[in-house]
């Protein structure tokens, strides 16, 4: 867990919070990119190591985006161009070595493209190696995922969410869509979003004991309005758990198509 440290200075009755201190020793890594952009439309995009990143970030994947900014949380210099790994500024994430390339970037590329005209805005707060239960409303995933979104929400409104987790609790299939339906219904009572569209993933199928988990989510959606589930067909790893880049790219291509289609029929 990464230890949220800020200067804190009282200005004319206000409290200001500057950088984060355990970000102040990689200047290079995040450096002030541009001015802060204004109307983005902005995406959470939460759950375990598969968002987070943990595939190599190959040539094609080192390119700052156009018209994408990642929140940073620093005061001052809240948004910079999109580049990868895009999990660094998470509150809660494992050590900044393991951040790599998830599915956000090419889901970011995508949405670009899908939305001409409009600038796009991720807040990625994603961190391994956690179970449905530490993402409960009211635990410490769950707040630091609302409070850095809200902060973001004053420079745009919140679209959707995407959500890649699930390897924990592949033997709580039974408990886990409830759970999951908890968690989907906290967001948008929290963001006041009744039908903020909401995007997860299925898992890897490299290890067998995930397939009924996959057949579990992919029927999601009859229970969860605004909800849609990607098929991970396709895909495959390179530890047994771990989507590889090519995998991840296929999955970030997916998840922007749901999202699109859960928009466009928002409008409706």
């Amino acid at each position: 867990m990464i230890k949220k440290t800020y200067r804190t200075i009282f200005l004319c009755g206000f409290v200001i919070l500057l950088q984060p201190l355990h970000l102040k020793s990689q200047p290079n890594i995040y450096a002030k990119s541009g001015i802060p952009p204004e109307n983005l439309e902005i995406f959470l995009l939460i759950g375990q190591s598969n968002m987070a990143g943990r595939a190599e970030i190959q040539k094609q994947d080192s390119d700052t985006l156009e018209s994408v900014f990642l929140f940073t949380g620093i005061y001052g210099q809240e948004w910079e161009k999109a580049a990868n790994p895009l999990n660094k500024y998470s509150t809660v994430r494992k050590e900044l070595s393991m951040q790599k390339l998830g599915p956000g970037y090419t889901f970011a590329k995508k949405m670009s493209r899908n939305l001409q005209g409009k600038q796009i805005g991720l807040v990625v707060n994603a961190k391994g190696g956690t179970s449905i239960d530490e993402w409960a409303p009211g635990k410490e995933l769950y707040k630091e995922a609302l409070s850095r979104t809200k902060l973001a929400l004053i420079h745009g409104s919140l679209k959707g969410v995407i959500w890649l987790q699930g390897e924990s609790d592949v033997d709580k299939i039974d408990a886990y869509p409830e759970k999951i339906n908890g968690l989907i219904n906290s967001l948008r009572n929290d963001f006041k979003i009744n039908d903020l569209p909401f995007v997860a993933a299925q898992l890897s199928e490299d290890n067998s004991q995930r397939k009924a988990f996959n057949h579990m989510l992919i029927h999601l959606p009859e229970r969860i309005e605004k909800m849609a589930v990607i098929s991970s067909d396709s895909t495959t790893t390179f530890d047994g758990t771990h989507f590889n880049s090519e995998s991840q790219r296929l999955l970030g291509e997916r998840f922007a198509r749901e999202m699109r289609k859960l928009l466009d029929n928002q409008s409706h």
